[in-house]
Parts: structure tokens; sequence; C-alpha cells
């Protein structure tokens, strides 16, 4: 029974983990075809409340995704390299501020991105 549920917590943390590299910053591709999509789909929709809220939108889009990511990174790893589950919380604070300073970094990155002009409002909003 022991082997049974240390292997299915190693695999689900191999998803988990997988899942996370794939939204966090740490792999170098994922923003051009992972993150920034899934910010410019967010941001898109809140353009419909008011394009004034795209780029925000798209900023906070972009947080989230790296969060995620890192958070899911995080958890998925501790669960495959642990001997025993990880108990009680997800995250620390410690890790958490970490995570946030690595996606604030990135997404400086994005603001450049939208103030040169290569992300751009969608025109064909109503």
């Amino acid at each position: 029974m022991y082997k049974r549920d240390t292997v299915k917590r190693k695999a689900k943390g191999g998803v988990l983990a997988t899942l996370g590299y794939l939204l966090s910053p740490l792999s170098w591709w994922n923003d051009a075809f992972i993150n920034l999509p899934i910010a410019y789909a967010f941001a898109y929709l809140a353009a419909y409340i008011s394009k004034d809220l795209f780029f925000p939108a798209l900023v906070i889009g972009y947080w989230i995704t790296n969060i995620f990511g890192l958070i899911l990174l995080h958890r998925g790893a501790s669960d495959v390299l642990s001997e025993k589950g990880r108990e009680g919380n997800w995250h620390s604070k410690k890790d958490l501020l970490r995570d946030f300073q690595v996606s604030i970094f990135y997404t400086i990155i994005v603001v450049i991105l939208v103030a040169g002009g290569i992300l751009k409002v969608p025109f064909h909003l109503p």
C-alpha cells in the first residue's frame, strides 16, 4: 500500500512540476508560446469592458501565469523529490516572495514589449 501511494504522489508531482515548468519563467521559450498568449487572452477579455484595462490585465495575467507556474513547479518537485508527501501549506512565505520577485522581473520585460509597441491592444474590439 505504501509503495502505491508513493508512486501516485510522485506521478502527480511529476505532472504538476511539468505544468509548472511550462508556465514558469524558467523555460526560455514559454513566454512566446504559453504565458503571453494566456495573458493576452486575459487582457483581450478585459478590453471588452474597457480598452484601458488591456495593459493592466496583460500584466496581471502574465504575473498570474508565472507565479502559478512557479508554485506548481515547487509543489510538484517537492512531491517527486521528498520521501514523504509535503504536509500543510503549499508554499512558504519565503517561496512566494521569491516567486513574486522573479515574476516582477519578467513582467518588466512584458511592459517594455507593450511600451515598444510590440504587443498592442486588439483593433477589432467592439
